[in-house]
């Protein structure tokens, strides 16, 4: 091997390190807040219905910034984007963690939710400007792990950190690693991989874009009020404007003409988005179910919800496997299926309900989810011509990103109605149980429609 081709390898792999670093961190700090908000709903004085927006207010902010992100690494340069997001991440942490008031903790929730789009947006296009095309499944396989492994730990490290030093050390532990990782990477990875000549932006397509996920999450949660619905009308001539725009840009963000061409793409990601919104409220109302029900501590509320990460973490290399021996779409809906009988088995759920038996429920959605997750990525990415994977998996991950934004948008909406202004103490534990059965049996019917969807979606080129 050439010195040449020694060092190009030498910076591939210290890349990966990177990424895949800066991959454990992301959904490390994210996740791991959602144990945290009791002890911080206490300190700060904060009612049920602010608490809502410390996950929503993260996602909204990816969901906007994530396409930007993109472009602008495509531009300016694709690490330099990937550090200032770690650098903006641990400086937003950092003011979390000294926030005074939930107001300002939610302002600096919202700016680290930018930073985490400028993380995810820019990682994997690093990894593949680095790679041999050889390589590139591995490594991109390998990123993707890591995800898993920072939502596996982020439960358990929540509870831990806020056991040991309460509610803000979740979020200023990030802050050293972020500085260290920065720190790395100017002292060990060199060059700089953008596009050779700077393309102009569709602005107006990613301002409609925030228009239609800005109204259609605050006008949810300010239901039924005649704002709310003002606010859910203009929503829905946002979506219908982007899409018109979309379809007629030179440079779209977003290709539509690929929904129309393959039933494959088309239908995998709408399961995708219905899974997504079926998941991510889990964490959040566990979370408090487990505290204030329960009586639970932070650690062990962590210790419970671990196990379907960790379920999801072990099952997911394996079911890329079983896909690639049988039909993405039959493994992918077997997992469907399994996420509906944990899901209807937790719906049963009621303040003496024994932690073993949520304990085998999430187990149940972890394993399906983990089952799921890969054939059906596969699904997508298989369902498209080679020269559009860019955009089908920008696309993917925007699906993603808004089935988890309209499944907390909706549960915003269920505590705003059931708790509303009141603070979360024991008095409050009949509503709370309402808003966890009511959000519980809406995951459950978001996954019965997605199976429904996995079903009939057809059968992709890889199977």
């Amino acid at each position: 091997m050439s010195e040449s081709a020694t060092e190009k390898s030498a910076v591939a792999k210290f890349a990966l390190i990177i990424v895949c670093l800066g991959s454990i961190i992301g959904p490390l700090g994210m996740a791991s807040v959602n144990i945290a908000i009791p002890d911080l709903a206490a300190d700060l004085q904060a009612n049920a219905k602010m608490v809502s927006w410390l996950p929503t207010l993260f996602i909204l902010s990816s969901v906007i910034f994530m396409l930007p992100a993109g472009k602008l690494a495509d531009n300016y340069g694709r690490k330099r984007v990937y550090a200032y997001g770690l650098a903006l991440n641990a400086f937003s942490s950092f003011m979390c963690g000294m926030g005074t008031s939930i107001e300002w903790v939610l302002f600096w929730r919202f700016v680290q939710g930018g930073a985490s789009a400028m993380i995810f947006g820019t990682g994997v296009a690093i990894i593949t400007s680095v790679t041999p095309a050889h390589k590139r499944g591995a490594a991109l396989g390998i990123a993707a792990a890591c995800i898993y492994v920072g939502l596996t730990v982020a439960p358990a490290v929540g509870g831990w950190l806020t056991e040991l030093w309460g509610w803000r050390s979740v979020f200023l532990f990030q802050v050293p690693i972020v500085i260290a990782l920065l720190v790395l990477m100017k002292m060990r990875l060199s060059g700089e991989w953008k596009n050779a000549e700077k393309t102009r932006y569709d602005w107006w397509g990613t301002g409609i874009f925030a228009v239609f996920s800005s109204s259609l999450v605050y006008g949810l949660s300010i239901l039924p009020s005649l704002w709310g619905f003002v606010l859910l009308a203009l929503s829905v001539i946002s979506l219908v404007s982007f899409v018109l725009h979309q379809s007629r840009s030179r440079r779209p963000l977003i290709r539509v003409q690929m929904f129309r061409e393959s039933r494959v793409f088309s239908m995998s990601l709408s399961t995708s988005l219905l899974m997504y919104a079926s998941n991510v409220p889990l964490i959040f109302l566990l979370s408090l179910y487990l505290q204030y029900v329960k009586g639970l501590s932070p650690l062990q509320a962590g210790q419970v919800i671990l196990v379907q990460a960790l379920s999801m973490a072990i099952m997911a290399p394996m079911s890329g496997k079983l896909a690639d021996r049988f039909q993405s779409r039959l493994v992918a809906t077997l997992g469907c299926v399994i996420v509906a009988c944990g899901m209807l088995t937790l719906s049963l759920m009621n303040t003496e309900t024994s932690i073993t038996f949520i304990v085998g429920s999430l187990l149940l959605i972890g394993v399906g989810f983990g089952l799921f997750s890969t054939p059906n990525n596969n699904a997508i990415m298989g369902a498209v011509q080679l020269h559009e994977v860019g955009v089908a998996s920008a696309t993917m991950n925007l699906a993603r990103t808004i089935g988890n934004l309209f499944g907390m948008s909706m549960v915003n909406l269920m505590v705003h109605y059931y708790i509303g202004d009141a603070q979360l103490n024991q008095e409050q534990i009949p509503a709370l149980i309402q808003t966890v059965d009511m959000a519980l049996n809406m995951s459950l019917a978001f996954v019965v429609v997605a199976c429904g969807i996995s079903v009939f979606r057809g059968k992709s080129r890889i199977a």
